[in-house]
């Protein structure tokens, strides 16, 4: 991909280590929906999220409040900073519960993530296709993010690329994904 630094690794956890941390999160995250403003209206979000970690984040009009951190969290963010060579002060959870669930065309460039982030993203739970597009350049990639893949796009990516969850009428059971990222502690202020 031109312009981007993106990394991914199919089979990151074996199976019965992505088992574990998809049911013990399932059964313990905080997991809410919230209403988000876009283009200039307010909606629900169609998915459920949970906000852990050292700081506040702030998208679309909404401020999400850290939770602490758990055990599980800690664990998964220690392999994932050993495996990225890279250090992260948050993660955001997203349980897709069915097909309908998603995430639309986006980029990850808040001020306080900085100018090129790098966001490491865990998938747990049913696949799910993951989506870029490259609006300037006309291209398009995309992933099949299975059960215990990590994804991480770091670089310019965020600059140049859009990315998304789209939706299926194909039956799906639930998935889970956590996206890691360093907040700027004077930015998120």
């Amino acid at each position: 991909m031109p312009q981007a630094d993106v990394y991914w690794s199919p089979n990151w956890l074996a199976s019965n280590q992505a088992d574990a941390f998809f049911t013990s999160l399932r059964e313990q995250a905080a997991w809410q929906q919230l209403p988000i403003s876009m283009f200039g209206r307010t909606v629900m979000q169609p998915r459920l999220l949970a906000w852990y970690g050292d700081h506040a984040y702030t998208y679309s009009g909404l401020t999400l409040s850290p939770r602490p951190w758990t055990p599980e969290l800690l664990d998964l963010k220690a392999r994932v900073e050993a495996a990225t060579h890279a250090r992260f002060n948050t993660v955001l959870l997203n349980l897709y519960r069915d097909g309908s669930d998603y995430m639309g065309w986006h980029r990850d460039d808040e001020l306080e993530l900085g100018r090129q982030p790098t966001i490491a993203s865990v998938s747990l739970g049913a696949s799910r296709r993951f989506l870029f597009r490259h609006p300037k350049r006309q291209l398009k990639r995309e992933f099949l993010l299975d059960h215990g893949s990590l994804l991480v796009m770091a670089g310019e990516t965020q600059t140049h690329w859009q990315h998304s969850v789209p939706k299926t009428q194909k039956p799906l059971g639930e998935r889970i994904n956590l996206t890691f990222r360093w907040l700027n502690s004077e930015e998120a202020k």
